[in-house]
């Protein structure tokens, strides 16, 4: 189980989108249960990639990008909890790097247990927008529990498929 002293860790991936708050809700409830410290972790590149800014990107614009991954970051714990606490230790990490690499990074214990949302399904969605979750589950060397999306997520969907093709909306599909 670690070396002495260590604490159970939880790492959870937060990107703010709806599926990461819904994984975040389910790490805290399972850090709650082991007694462990709860890792939100935000990973974060710069525009255009890590690989337009090789050749030495200006400081400045780094640190502003930093910062505003920061603010995403604490706005998504916001979003979650509102102005209470999550009710167990908590450890914020905002990390440069592509989320999967970083998520691995930071769940790099055996007794880790890395939470991430399942993320977009689909087929398109899987080409444009490679999973996270999919590259964490193969390469992990921690468990790993997977999120599935929210159910609200499904009646957004349905809403906006709505919008799109100007049907209208009865209101009271929603309640379902």
């Amino acid at each position: 189980m670690g070396e002495p002293g260590d604490q159970q860790r939880v790492v959870v991936g937060v990107s703010g989108s709806l599926g990461s708050l819904t994984a975040l809700h389910r790490a805290v409830a399972e850090a709650r249960a082991a007694g462990a410290t709860l890792w939100t972790v935000l990973a974060w590149e710069p525009p255009g990639g890590e690989i337009a800014h090789r050749g030495g990107a200006c400081p400045a614009p780094m640190a502003a990008w930093r910062r505003m991954a920061c603010e995403r970051l604490l706005s998504a714990l916001e979003d979650a909890f509102g102005s209470t606490e999550p009710g167990v230790p908590l450890e914020p990490l905002v990390v440069l790097g592509k989320p999967g690499k970083v998520l691995l990074a930071a769940a790099d214990r055996p007794d880790d247990l890395l939470v991430v949302g399942a993320g977009a399904r689909g087929r398109l969605r899987r080409v444009m927008w490679p999973s996270v979750s999919r590259y964490c589950v193969a390469r992990a060397g921690c468990p790993v529990l997977t999120v599935p999306p929210s159910p609200l997520r499904h009646a957004l969907d349905a809403v906006h498929r709505r919008n799109v093709w100007k049907l209208p909306l009865d209101i009271r599909e929603l309640a379902d």
